[in-house]
């Protein structure tokens, strides 16, 4: 490849990271790829590769020198993933990237019920005082998880109620992102809460979980002392079993129902309803 990309995509190892690199590619969009592992990276036209750890600033300022846009997927669940973000965007900063377009999360605040809402806040706060153009994608919930919340038995348990969320597929996330990222200076300053086309409630989930996959899922509604204690087993530390439990306890608030047009307005389809993500993704 000839010339120097001037968009980064972080993640394409990644599920998310890895569909928008693949968008970017199918519409012949130049990017380099920053990855942990070079040998990982996909193998796409007009994409090159580059090595990069969030907590390395030595390496992500090498990595993004002459990059003009970059896609910022957060880091994994980590004790110090806020920290990691804080050096990853400090890094770009000094590396001269002037826009970044950050994955963050719905009704992300300081003070909001999923505890790790509240680093993606002050990743965003991190990034608005940056001085670089910025652009939010608040990801609600993926559908994609909700398969996957069943145990063995077929029970979601959590202290989630009857509060709902409007989950939506990472393939809509990827389609949005992918949007802003080919025509970036349309998108400054905005922020994106994405979402799918329906609120959900676990009981709901589970009855549209049964449909479509052809096994019993029923919902348990766990007290907080129950799901606390029955995550114990896990040996997880403390910060990642208030993160584990404050997924349900969101959902229980309120603060994640709400569905947007913002899927529709960046791609012109709406998106993936839970009924139409199962039998797609049965169809594959």
């Amino acid at each position: 490849m000839t010339g120097t990309p001037t968009l980064a995509v972080t993640g394409s190892t990644g599920h998310l990271g890895g569909m928008v690199a693949r968008h970017l590619a199918d519409a012949g969009t130049p990017q380099r790829l920053l990855v942990r592992d070079p040998s990982r990276a996909p193998q796409l036209e007009r994409a090159d590769a580059a090595v990069v750890t969030y907590a390395n600033p030595a390496l992500a300022k090498a990595a993004l020198a002459g990059v003009e846009t970059l896609f910022m997927v957060s880091a994994a669940e980590a004790e110090d993933r806020m920290q990691q973000h804080f050096t990853f965007v400090d890094a770009a900063a000094a590396a001269g990237v002037q826009h970044i377009v950050y994955t963050s999360f719905f009704g992300a605040a300081a003070d909001c019920a999923f505890t790790l809402g509240r680093d993606h806040f002050a990743t965003e706060e991190h990034i608005r005082a940056s001085g670089m153009a910025y652009t939010f994608l608040r990801d609600n919930f993926y559908l994609d998880f909700l398969p996957l919340l069943a145990g063995e038995d077929g029970v979601i348990r959590g202290p989630a109620g009857d509060g709902s969320m409007a989950a939506v597929a990472r393939a809509d996330i990827a389609r949005s992102a992918v949007t802003v990222l080919r025509d970036p200076s349309q998108h400054i300053s905005r922020t994106y809460d994405l979402t799918g086309p329906e609120d959900l409630s676990l009981a709901s989930a589970a009855a549209l979980l049964t449909a479509g996959t052809g096994r019993t899922i029923t919902f348990h509604n766990e007290s907080l002392d129950e799901a606390y204690a029955s995550r114990a087993s896990y040996g997880a530390p403390a910060w990642q079993v208030d993160a584990w439990v404050s997924t349900y306890t969101a959902i229980a608030t309120g603060e994640l129902a709400g569905p947007t047009s913002a899927v529709h307005e960046l791609t012109g389809r709406e998106p993936l309803g839970l009924a139409q993500f199962l039998a797609e993704s049965h169809a594959i």
